[in-house]
């Protein structure tokens, strides 16, 4: 292959061969046709995502696969366009001689953001129509989607690869190695925006743990499949969040056009469960608590005592209600304060430090500060949750 052949190149020029000999001019052809459609820029900001299968969209047939980048439009405001042209089994270089970078072409403006993650195609060896050498060959394509980008005055951003959930005595284990590292090399050589999402999301593995995480990815018996690389809904969101704080926290987009909470486990790339010697987060049945007493103050027949966490001290508290609908969740999170959820009605499965509770209507639930935790609703019915925390963090 002609790509093979000029990686072995060490000869000073290298890269500008490759451009040459390689189908390169597919990119530098494209820069005219931007430039015609760059002249006007639009008000309204466009985000473009340039990437695989964890990112791409999927129809109802497909489901519950999600990509990351179908659900990342969530988090934006009205006057914030996500244009998700990621494509399912492509790498760097499939995607540009395949042309799909025709599509960002046509639409791509000054001021817009071009989002660009791959690494998990580029990995295959046995396929030669998408590898690529991670050292040398590898970067030389993404360096392409960022040259482009600039030439219309977009900003691109470089995503290292989602991680896979693959663990290893109970440590989740990152498989990228040197594409993840190739990926914030060229962005640090070519001062580009990085987002590291294999650390991101490696932490964000850790948080979940080996059992709770499969529910995140495309873990279905129902069909058969036990995948570890792409995403249902819940774990597409996840992802999404981490790329949205990332993109907040480095200014490439501006907070007041962010209309959900960044708050996700993974955006502090130090995050683990931390399990408190003194008071420990821990759930408590319904089963456990409650006690038979006749009418309090004086009232006639029996009721249902149930006191829950007893003993631990009460601050100043907020009480919530929220009602998650079928399919809904409250996402992975750090914990920095007390939290207590009691369950109205409905059942969910309730992540608390990698440990997965099965619960439902009567179950009360405390999470304690450096806890990480998540719910999602299970069955047919709403789960209507009471949440109760203090006004200010432990301090």
């Amino acid at each position: 292959m002609c790509m093979a052949r000029c990686c072995l190149s060490m000869a000073a020029g290298w890269r500008a061969e490759v451009l040459r000999r390689c189908g390169w001019t597919i990119v530098l052809g494209l820069l005219p046709l931007v430039s015609v459609f760059a002249q006007s820029a639009a008000p309204a900001l466009h985000i473009f995502i340039a990437g695989d299968s964890t990112a791409s969209e999927y129809g109802p047939e497909r489901a519950p696969r999600t990509g990351w980048g179908q659900v990342i439009g969530t988090w934006f405001d009205r006057n914030v366009t996500v244009a998700n042209q990621a494509q399912s089994g492509r790498s760097s270089r499939s995607f540009i001689e395949q042309g799909w970078l025709y599509g960002i072409a046509r639409e791509i403006r000054r001021g817009d953001l071009l989002l660009i993650q791959f690494g998990h195609n580029d990995e295959k060896r046995s396929d030669p129509s998408r590898y690529t050498e991670p050292q040398r060959e590898f970067p030389v394509w993404l360096k392409s989607y960022v040259e482009f980008a600039r030439r219309v005055g977009a900003t691109p951003i470089l995503i290292t690869p989602v991680t896979r959930r693959h663990f290893v005595s109970g440590e989740p284990v990152d498989l990228h190695g040197p594409y993840a590292e190739a990926v914030r090399a060229l962005a640090a050589r070519e001062a580009v925006a990085l987002i590291d999402l294999d650390r991101l999301s490696l932490a964000w593995l850790r948080s979940l743990g080996e059992t709770a995480s499969t529910r995140y990815f495309l873990h279905v018996p129902e069909q058969d499949l036990t995948d570890n690389t792409h995403f249902q809904e819940h774990g597409a969101q996840a992802i999404a969040c981490l790329i949205v704080d990332a993109l907040k926290r480095q200014s490439l987009i501006a907070a007041g056009r962010i209309v959900r909470d960044t708050d996700c486990a993974g955006n502090d790339a130090e995050v683990s469960p931390k399990r408190p010697e003194a008071s420990v987060s821990r759930v408590e049945a319904r089963r456990d608590r409650g006690v038979t007493q006749p009418g309090p103050h004086g009232g006639a027949g029996t009721t249902e005592a149930l006191n829950f966490f007893l003993n631990e001290p009460s601050p100043s508290l907020v009480l919530r209600k929220r009602v998650l609908h079928p399919g809904a969740s409250i996402g992975l999170h750090k914990q920095d304060r007390d939290e207590i959820y009691y369950v109205l009605s409905g059942r969910g499965r309730y992540v608390l430090d990698q440990t997965v509770h099965a619960v439902s209507a009567g179950d009360a639930l405390l999470t304690r500060p450096g806890s990480t935790h998540a719910i999602q609703q299970s069955g047919d019915d709403d789960l209507v949750l009471l949440i109760c925390y203090p006004t200010s963090p432990r301090q």
